[in-house]
């Protein structure tokens, strides 16, 4: 070979690693590594600090037999450093969510007052700059202790307990809505309150004539501009309908709930019931996006659209997408048995164009009884974070295209290390993955796999849907660069300058990750 030929051919392979690289225009920074003082403990919220840095809330446990002994409040700058540590020592509280608002820092808390025999939704709120926490009781609800009231989340409802209660921010935190479902004898009784984040309740509903027929599961919400209403959207069980056993026992609603009393809409159609939805406001359409399938079982079928009147909640139009070809061939190659279940909503943007794109999660719990070191059995719950489906509709419902990302996770310890994280820009969408892989699996099809591997560190992958629905990846970060795990689910997104800001910890160790769409 001439050593023009091998100059050229030197050049075009330079030429292709670069394109190649340059291909995800995404890079990364590393925040300097810190220690801390708590080996167990649990991310709990993730905020903007409104002055460009970040502030996080975790729950710590010690002791020889681990319990929870208190909040620790990190405050970073917005070069990754660690400016303030705070211990809140606050023993047995059922944290439920937390936010920051004018310099403020929100804890929400649900605790059983056993002086007034009470459920109380207590806020613990501080200065930021001055952490001194004042409680303020915004809700009270008589009722007997019972064993978990939280709806933490929808697979796990009891409403047998006699008291169940949710709680329901929207994605910007914005404003949220309590539920409260209390059941003793002939008293069935169901409020539903609206606050503000400065605290202020601005809606109480009672929603008990409802409860009589179905008991409801609320799952994702939105709010009107102006704060004034609430859309809530979950599943409304029948309670005195019979069902063979495969039959699903429940309907999609849509709730409207303002000062001018509460108004319901069901999606179902003959042979298509609704799975996942979720409400979403584009520009000033009201829309409830998700899955559908074609009979009462667990089966999914494919993509669901209906936007609706804010106003009454009538349907003013619908559209039913089935799986494309494409995705099936995605998801299970050339496999005959071909069956889509446990999809979960994760999150929806709309575009410019006033295009749609939204993702799911294929997710599912599985239990096992194991022997423990003293000879007794205990229930092991395993969770389940599988699949990537993501989806592009036009302005009018119809899909343009629908693709699955393969990847397999099981976690019986903390999710926020599962799953995965999404960002959309200019018609992309970017996906971030961990796992100790290094490369995903090529399958038949040009389809890929990402599995977690046996390593104990983790590599961060980022994967492109570009304008089209084509995929494609690049590892991100190398495991020898970020030697600690990031809480890749659990990122703070900032839309504006378009950043992604993850928490990696292991054992003492912790340090920040920004990752910047360019």
């Amino acid at each position: 070979m001439s050593l023009q030929k091998s100059v050229f051919l030197l050049f075009s392979v330079f030429a292709f690693i670069v394109v190649k690289a340059q291909e995800i225009p995404i890079k990364h920074t590393i925040g300097e590594k810190y220690n801390d003082r708590y080996k167990y403990s649990n991310l709990l919220t993730i905020s903007d600090n409104e002055k460009g840095g970040t502030i996080l809330v975790r729950a710590y446990y010690t002791g020889m037999i681990l319990r929870p002994k208190g909040y620790f409040i990190e405050t970073y700058d917005e070069n990754l450093q660690l400016v303030n540590e705070y211990n809140y020592k606050l023993k047995n509280g059922n944290f439920v969510d937390g936010y920051v608002r004018n310099g403020q820092v929100y804890l929400l808390f649900l605790d059983y007052n056993y002086d007034t025999f009470s459920y109380d939704y207590v806020v613990h709120r501080s200065p930021m700059e001055d952490m001194n926490f004042t409680q303020e009781t915004i809700l009270s609800i008589r009722s007997d202790e019972v064993r978990e009231p939280l709806d933490r989340n929808y697979y796990n409802r009891n409403f047998a307990s006699g008291f169940t209660t949710s709680v329901l921010f929207d994605d910007a935190k914005s404003a949220f809505v309590i539920s409260t479902h209390f059941k003793k004898g002939k008293n069935n009784q169901h409020f539903i309150y609206l606050f503000d984040t400065s605290l202020n309740k601005v809606i109480t509903h009672d929603f008990s004539a409802e409860v009589e027929e179905k008991n409801y599961s609320f799952e994702n919400i939105a709010f009107s501009k102006n704060l004034q209403s609430a859309y809530i959207v979950g599943k409304a069980y029948f309670k005195k309908k019979r069902f063979q056993t495969s039959e699903r026992k429940f309907q999609y609603e849509m709730i409207k709930i303002s000062s001018a009393g509460a108004q319901i809409q069901t999606f179902d159609d003959p042979a298509k019931y609704s799975e996942a939805l979720k409400p979403v406001f584009a520009n000033d359409k009201l829309l409830c996006l998700g899955f559908y399938a074609d009979r009462k079982d667990n089966r999914y079928n494919g993509l669901s659209y209906f936007e609706v009147d804010p106003s009454d909640l009538s349907l003013k139009a619908k559209k039913y997408n089935p799986f494309s070809s494409q995705f099936m061939m995605d998801k299970f190659g050339r496999e005959d048995d071909k069956q889509v279940k446990n999809l979960v909503f994760k999150n929806v943007t709309v575009n410019q164009d006033g295009s749609i794109l939204y993702n799911a999660e294929e997710y599912f719990v599985t239990t096992s009884v194991q022997a423990n070191s003293s000879g007794g059995r205990v229930k092991i719950e395993r969770f389940h974070y599988n699949d990537i489906i993501s989806a592009k509709l036009n302005t009018s419902g119809d899909v343009e295209w629908i693709r699955n990302i393969n990847k397999a996770e099981v976690t019986q310890g903390d999710g926020a290390y599962a799953s995965y994280s999404s960002y959309c820009k200019n018609g992309k969408t970017y996906f971030f993955i961990s796992t100790a892989a290094e490369n995903p699996q090529l399958l038949s099809g040009d389809r890929l796999l990402f599995k977690q591997g046996l390593s104990r560190n983790r590599n961060v992958f980022a994967i492109q849907l570009d304008e089209g629905g084509k995929i494609s990846f690049e590892k991100l970060i190398d495991d020898k660069d970020a030697r600690l795990p990031l809480m890749v689910s659990a990122p703070l997104v900032d839309t504006k300058n378009d950043n992604l800001l993850f928490y990696a910890k292991r054992g003492t160790k912790k340090q920040l990750v920004k990752v910047a769409i360019q």
